[in-house]
């Protein structure tokens, strides 16, 4: 009390405040009023405040808004934020004093920046509604977002009324405020805004800023926002080791995008050990809950075994659930494993199925082979409109696979109208890739669909050849041996054979074994001929099989082996080898390498003899004349000792004409008789010599001039014997 009496206005509220609450003091209305009024006179807050409180709720003294005003301006003005709210209501609602929204507004922002949950709510009403302020939405999300931090439930109703009015800018405008009061949710809203660029410029390093500020309060989107950035380098120098820190903090929480995403770091080695153990543990995580990235990804591990034990079924089962959810890798990968028979029953049709789900959600190579499947008929009825249709989607795409299998549909016709320069145009698109350029040189060397120029076949061929398609190898190698668009060069041709004949081409192989044996372009080496024919050989090339066949025969390298020779004769045979066919025939006439059998001998020169081998017709003539091997039939020996010599064979032109003379097999002639007597002796038969002069009396002069005729005739015609 005495200090109180001395004028302390602290001790003159305590003393006010115990006669309202008759704390060792009779309870008297009147004297607190008295002690406030000189305590709040004085500057006291705390008794301006309390004092208006009395005034304005008619307390111990009459209800009086005007005094009430009076001591919360009081107080206001010293910075009460309480007396500030209470002022700005009065204000407000014109209570001891003018209304004035504005004022209102005004002491409303004076307590709000202070803290005043009250108002702080009042004043983002009064900026959404534009009462006593320019309406500025922005400022009352921030204001009303302060309240809601406060616990006041009902600002985010009204908080969301006030954004569904708001412009991009201004809801970009509105969470910046808010951001930068420090609110985790709208620094990660402000963040992802610059990523995207809503509502403002797209700014990635402001947006990393933001998300950083987020994320270093906790708020698991914001981390992993951060951690993917940092993986990226977008918007800050790229951090792997950074980004999984920060991407194991929100998988921690329990976010289930970064716990997929760790654990591909994981499984990539991505910031982290590689860990596959690790990696399946994070990936199952995101993976059971959903997220199909995970359930492809812990697929993979299935397949490859890493971190679990290997099971091609559950990687299917996992490939399965994350197609279903619309992951194009993982439906693709599906349709792989039904295409091959892999975890799952080999099954083209439900291959078919997963290939056209992938190929629609974009999948490029679900799309090449989608149009492969509709190309050749396989899980699918075969369409080739579908399949052009499938290839140019992914050809469109860049795909150079799809641009050489577009190209050869116009070259073809198949599934569009045939147009080999639209097929060039797309090779062309395709001109990286080794089946686009031998395609190209095909066109240039044939005219396709270009001006025919051999060198520009040439300049594509090589370029497929250099990225080591055996097929173009050997087809260069035989141009530089032709000297077709490029100069002739057997040490190039050989250069070129030997690599496709590296790479196991039989041909190219066959070819560098011919070029040894004759030394062009190589050192001439029989044995270095012998491996490659050998090789060949053995890859079923035919005449590789007969030259090494005759080899052995012949002893070229080694002693000779008839055996051996014998049955390379018959493997080269077997493909239709006309040589190795008679020559097969000769081995079993001779019993040599093989029993001794005439029918077998038959069998083969008629083989030889049908495909125009000269001396085997002669031969086969011969056993059907003796009846050796076959049943005697001279018409058949005259038809084929007439066939050999056709072919220029002077014994079987002698043997013909005397089947003339005598009339065996044929009806006698001695014009034909004559006719070929006389060939057999211009090819130096000596008995013909003789018998022509005989025939020759036997002939009338018109006979014999018509003979003449006749062998004039067939000297021009006939071809040589093999």
């Amino acid at each position: 009390m005495e200090q109180a009496n001395k004028g302390d206005t602290a001790a003159q509220f305590k003393v006010g405040m115990a006669y309202l609450t008759g704390n060792g003091v009779p309870q008297d209305a009147a004297q607190t009023v008295s002690w406030w009024t000189r305590a709040a006179t004085n500057g006291n807050v705390a008794a301006q405040f309390n004092l208006a409180v009395l005034y304005a709720q008619g307390k111990g003294v009459p209800q009086n808004y005007f005094e009430a005003a009076k001591f919360f301006r009081a107080a206001a003005e010293q910075k009460d934020k309480a007396a500030q709210y209470n002022l700005g209501i009065f204000y407000a609602n014109g209570l001891g004093v003018k209304q004035d929204r504005a004022e209102a507004a005004k002491w409303f922002r004076a307590a709000a920046e202070q803290g005043d949950a009250n108002s702080q709510l009042d004043l983002a009403r009064a900026l959404a509604g534009g009462s006593g302020v320019a309406v500025d939405l922005p400022e009352a999300y921030l204001w009303f977002s302060a309240a809601l931090a406060q616990g006041r439930k009902e600002a985010e109703d009204e908080r969301d009324a006030v954004v569904e009015k708001m412009t991009a800018a201004q809801k970009f405008d509105g969470r910046l405020r808010n951001a930068r009061r420090g609110d985790k949710e709208d620094q990660y809203a402000t963040g992802a805004a610059l990523e995207k660029g809503e509502g403002t410029k797209q700014d990635f390093a402001a947006a990393v800023k933001w998300y950083r500020e987020a994320a270093q309060q906790g708020h698991p989107e914001a981390q992993l926002r951060l951690g993917i950035a940092l993986s990226d380098g977008r918007g800050a120098n790229k951090d792997l080791a950074e980004a999984a820190k920060w991407l194991a903090k929100s998988a921690e929480q329990g976010h289930i995008i970064a716990q997929s995403r760790l654990g591909f770091a994981y499984m990539e080695g991505y910031g982290v050990p590689k860990n596959f153990a690790e990696a399946a543990k994070w990936l199952r995580k995101a993976a059971d809950q959903g997220v199909a990235q995970a359930q492809f990804n812990l697929g993979i591990l299935y397949a490859r075994g890493d971190g679990v034990q290997r099971s091609v079924a559950d990687a299917a089962n996992w490939f399965k659930r994350a197609a279903d959810r619309g992951d194009t890798n993982a439906t693709l990968n599906l349709a792989l494993l039904y295409d091959k028979g892999d975890g799952v029953k080999k099954d083209p049709v439900s291959a078919f199925k997963w290939y056209k789900a992938a190929a629609e959600l974009g999948n490029v190579e679900a799309q090449v082979r989608l149009g492969s499947a509709y190309a050749n008929g396989r899980g699918t009825s075969t369409n080739l409109v579908e399949a052009v249709k499938w290839y140019r989607k992914a050809a469109d795409a860049g795909d150079s696979r799809a641009q050489v299998n577009l190209g050869f549909a116009y070259v073809e016709g198949q599934g569009v109208p045939k147009n080999e320069a639209e097929g060039a145009n797309w090779f062309r698109k395709a001109a990286t890739d080794p089946r686009a350029q031998y395609n190209l040189g095909i066109l240039y060397e044939n005219g396709r669909g270009v001006n025919k120029d051999l060198a520009e076949a040439a300049k594509w061929y090589q370029k497929a050849a250099e990225q080591g398609v055996a097929e173009v190898q050997l087809k260069l190698g035989g141009l530089y041996a032709q000297g077709s668009g490029v100069p002739q060069d057997f040490a190039q041709a050989a250069k070129w054979f030997r690599k496709a004949a590296e790479q196991g081409e039989r041909t190219a192989q066959y070819n560098l074994a011919v070029l040894h044996e004759q030394g062009r372009g190589v050192p001439q080496s029989a044995t270095e001929a012998y491996k490659w024919y050998e090789l060949a050989a053995k890859r079923g090339h035919a005449k590789a099989q007969y030259w090494l066949g005759y080899a052995l025969l012949e002893g070229r390298v080694a002693p000779p082996n008839p055996a051996e020779g014998a049955k390379w004769f018959r493997a080269a045979a077997e493909q239709g080898e006309v040589p190795a066919q008679f020559n097969l025939g000769v081995l079993y006439d001779t019993g040599r390498g093989v029993k001794q059998d005439y029918g077998e001998a038959a069998k083969w020169f008629k083989n030889a003899a049908e495909r125009g081998h000269a001396l085997a017709q002669l031969n086969l003539a011969t056993m059907y004349d003796a009846g050796q091997g076959v049943e005697k039939d001279l018409a058949e020996a005259a038809k084929w000792f007439r066939a050999a010599a056709q072919q220029k064979v002077p014994q079987a032109e002698y043997a013909i004409s005397a089947c003339y003379a005598d009339g065996e097999g044929v009806p006698k002639d001695m014009v034909e008789a004559y006719k070929w007597i006389s060939l057999a002796a211009a090819h130096g038969v000596s008995d013909a010599v003789t018998f022509k002069a005989t025939m020759e009396k036997k002939l009338t002069p018109e006979e014999k001039a018509k003979a003449e005729q006749l062998v004039s005739a067939s000297a021009s015609a006939n071809a040589k014997p093999n």
